[in-house]
């Protein structure tokens, strides 16, 4: 009749297991445009075609792509942040342990003096029964949470949805990482660049000192044309320690994002090379798929997921819950006897738990977890909105930029026209050397400026493809 009874009992329990308590997640959705907004015509264009996960493979520069293939094994950031799923996935596993059945052996040994007032006395001992006694215990002891409302279900749930938060904090610390790496080596490769415009013209400026020290040998210039032209040069060469300390800082920053000792790339890094082309057309998609593609949204889901599944735990919380619970052993006051059958116990029987009164914590911990469900749902939208945000300002940003790149480049072959012709008159003796030092300078401030500008170009495409959330493949 016994076994009947726990027979029953077990079957209504596996059914009523069946129940979770707490709603279940379900994908937020918002109201997406079809397509991105129109953006003026420009060199490099941008299209409604799939979002290239190697993107930097697109600016042609081998040295980049090396870069980019070593970063995924090297970045300690990345491996960081592997640890940090390793961690959330054995949390995860330990939340689902507390569903299985558990099972603990233990032996002991006792040596008691009973009080002949205490409990003993309730009993009539037999006369002359010793007060004294060894007590050798063996216990193997098994129990089972049912889980009836879904605590422990629930648990792991809101686990499983942590771990898939770290997994997409680690792709957006790998979509961060290569888009560093890209901004800091187009920097590098811009300042290489200004570093070789400048010296250009330093050798330009050392060739008109020389003319004017032979001009004023001659009795044809001045001391006030003297004095300019090494003013110049000075000055010109004044500005290359700045550029070479940049140079230094940019080749430190790539080789920290690769784990390496300061100086380590120098070697590779040092000598220049022309800034990479900018590609002929650039996928950006549509805007629905962003929220398939971005870490921080699919982060922003994931923990959502959580806060949903920790108001079922937070409601199963109100509920019964029954845990089966036996053990067996031996029990005997003589070593000699441990293993006999007559010492054999056991016991088994299921544990009911009923709350009654928690002084409000329950409700408390509920209202709690349903205001970080809504919390969560906001982060949400608010993190798919700026994402949107995020790809149209570097769109505008990007066809911005290169009609400032264009608008610099006629610009320079305005000054280099200048600076020609202010040389000739010198050389000829119409003019003095003061236009040759303006058109000089104007010169050299927009060969500057026409780098710089090729520059922030390429980092503005290197930060829409950041936007556009694709390249964390790479780490995978």
């Amino acid at each position: 009749m016994k076994c009947r009874s726990i027979s029953v009992l077990l079957t209504g329990s596996l059914v009523l297991s069946a129940c979770t308590m707490g709603p279940n997640f379900q994908r937020p959705t918002m109201n997406t445009p079809a397509s991105w907004g129109p953006e003026p015509q420009s060199v490099s264009q941008t299209y409604a075609g799939a979002v290239d996960t190697r993107w930097w493979q697109n600016f042609h520069d081998p040295e980049l792509t090396s870069l980019a293939n070593r970063l995924g094994k090297q970045n300690l950031n990345l491996q960081i942040a592997a640890e940090r799923i390793s961690e959330a996935r054995s949390q995860m596993k330990a939340a689902a342990s507390a569903g299985l059945p558990q099972a603990n052996w233990s032996g002991s040994y006792a040596y008691r003096q009973l009080s002949s007032e205490g409990i003993f006395s309730l009993a009539e001992p037999r006369p002359g029964s010793s007060m004294n006694f060894n007590l050798y215990e063996n216990v193997l002891s098994t129990s089972w949470d049912l889980d009836l409302f879904g605590t422990i279900r629930r648990s792991v749930e809101a686990q499983h949805a942590n771990a898939t938060a770290m997994l997409a904090g680690r792709r957006a610390t790998a979509l961060a990482a290569v888009s560093d790496l890209a901004t800091s080596y187009m920097q590098l490769r811009g300042v290489q660049q200004q570093q070789a415009i400048l010296k250009s013209n330093i050798a330009l400026a050392r060739t008109s000192l020389k003319l004017v020290k032979e001009r004023f040998a001659n009795g044809v210039a001045t001391n006030l044309d003297v004095s300019q032209a090494s003013a110049q040069l000075a000055s010109m060469s004044a500005d290359l320690p700045g550029l070479e300390n940049s140079e230094a800082a940019l080749i430190n920053a790539i080789s920290l994002l690769l784990a390496e000792p300061p100086r380590a790339l120098e070697a590779e890094l040092r000598p220049y090379s022309v800034q990479p082309p900018l590609p002929a057309r650039v996928p950006v998609g549509f805007p629905s798929d962003l929220t398939r593609r971005r870490p921080d949204i699919l982060q922003a889901e994931a923990r959502l997921h959580a806060a949903t599944a920790e108001v079922g735990v937070a409601m199963a919380a109100f509920y019964p819950d029954i845990t089966l619970a036996g053990n067996m052993g031996t029990e005997s006051f003589s070593a000699a006897d441990f293993f006999s059958l007559p010492a054999k116990q056991f016991s088994v029987g299921p544990t009911l738990n009923i709350p009654v009164f928690e002084g409000g914590r329950l409700i408390s911990t509920l209202q709690f977890r349903k205001a970080a469900q809504r919390e969560a749902i906001l982060t949400w939208h608010n993190t798919v909105l700026n994402a949107w945000r995020e790809v149209d300002d570097a769109m505008t940003a990007y066809t911005k930029a290169q009609s400032t790149y264009n608008l610099t480049q006629q610009a320079l072959l305005q000054n280099k026209a200048a600076f020609n012709a202010a040389h000739e008159r010198y050389r000829q003796g119409a003019s003095d050397y003061l236009n040759v030092v303006a058109t000089q300078a104007a010169l050299l401030s927009s060969q500057s400026a026409l780098s710089i500008s090729q520059t922030r170009t390429e980092t503005t495409l290197v930060g829409l493809y950041r936007a556009l959330g694709g390249g964390w493949q790479y780490a995978e």
